[in-house]
């Protein structure tokens, strides 16, 4: 099993989750960092930088990528060697672009876009409830972004695409909505949490595969002052004026400055297609890591048929998981604390 930037903070949590199942090759730009973990968990680990030309060569059963890969040059050598291929780390443009290169290159074995939020831990939650319900019309997604969490620099990657409009599904209608609009309180666990509009895959993928005609997440952090402040840097413009190359550090700083632990927490509100709801709130106390981790694992279980059902042909989204009723389950078993209502 080849994992892309396993020894990352996401990366490290796979390889830990995967180990006891399958022999690992972890790599990344500087092996020498992830030789300790290697060596913890019985795995070989080398050197892939995603930005050197030079070709990379392994024999792997599957591939899962836990780094960006702008140029999709992981995702290409999966196709193109025949290998199950997971990806947990695309936002939605970069999911489309990749549904649209696998059309241009076929995969012979199955390539699932798993990056919904959390690896694609919402999207397999509200499969799950759609499926309880018989079918399911709307799906209302609430995140509570932890700011004492572990994390790694790629996981305020949104704080870049927060000038940019992106396309929802509302009441059977497609329409072009600004970031961080819509803005109020939800009750996220035992958490009163601010939050607002955020552009992630699951928007654009639920409606395809379930047949829903509403499809909205939001995101608030752990301390509401925060989501306020962003709130006013939106009114500002800022998202707009500053989101070019020079102003990167400065957006991303504003969220980034990971801690040791937290929790992760998110509400997912299904409503069914006779009006009947379910909802459920899901934490991991492990951390934000943790869950997206996860969610990787349960993508390879999936491109290898390994979760009890015969593993998928072409370009697959997590919610096409032909075992729903087993998702909770699964996420039980890891630790993870799955209350439905």
């Amino acid at each position: 099993m080849l994992v892309v930037g396993g020894y990352g903070t996401v990366g490290g949590d796979l390889t830990r989750l995967a180990a006891p199942s399958w022999p690992l090759l972890l790599t990344g730009r500087t092996p020498e960092k992830g030789q300790a973990l290697a060596d913890e968990v019985g795995a070989e680990v080398r050197r892939w930088d995603l930005s050197d030309p030079e070709p990379f060569a392994a024999k792997a059963r599957a591939v899962i990528s836990t780094v960006n890969d702008p140029d999709d040059r992981v995702m290409l050598a999966a196709v193109r060697g025949g290998v199950p291929y997971v990806d947990i780390t695309r936002w939605t443009a970069r999911l489309q672009r990749a549904t649209a290169v696998a059309a241009v290159n076929p995969p012979k074995a199955p390539v699932l876009l798993s990056s919904s939020w959390m690896g694609g831990v919402s999207a397999l939650v509200t499969a799950a409830l759609a499926a309880e319900l018989g079918g399911a019309s709307g799906v209302q997604i609430a995140i509570r972004y932890d700011l004492k969490d572990r994390a790694g620099t790629d996981s305020v990657e949104f704080m870049d695409r927060l000038g940019l409009d992106y396309e929802v599904t509302e009441n059977g209608q497609r329409r072009m909505i600004m970031p961080l609009s819509d803005a109020g309180f939800v009750q996220i666990g035992a958490h009163r949490t601010k939050v607002a509009r955020i552009d992630t895959p699951e928007q654009f993928t639920l409606p395809l595969v379930l047949g829903l005609d509403t499809a909205i997440t939001r995101i608030g952090f752990s301390a509401n002052s925060s989501t306020s402040t962003l709130l006013a840097l939106k009114k500002t413009g800022f998202f707009r004026w500053g989101r070019g190359d020079a102003f990167e550090k400065t957006r991303r700083g504003m969220l980034y400055s990971p801690g040791e632990g937290g929790s992760a927490l998110l509400r997912i509100d299904v409503r069914g297609r006779g009006g009947e709801r379910r909802t459920a709130v899901v934490e991991d106390t492990a951390g934000q890591a943790h869950l997206t981790a996860l969610g990787g694992l349960l993508g390879l279980r999936r491109v290898l048929g390994a979760d009890g059902a015969k593993a998928p042909t072409g370009v697959v989204f997590p919610e096409m998981t032909p075992v729903p009723q087993d998702v909770v389950g699964a996420l039980e078993k890891a630790g993870v604390e799955v209350t439905v209502s």
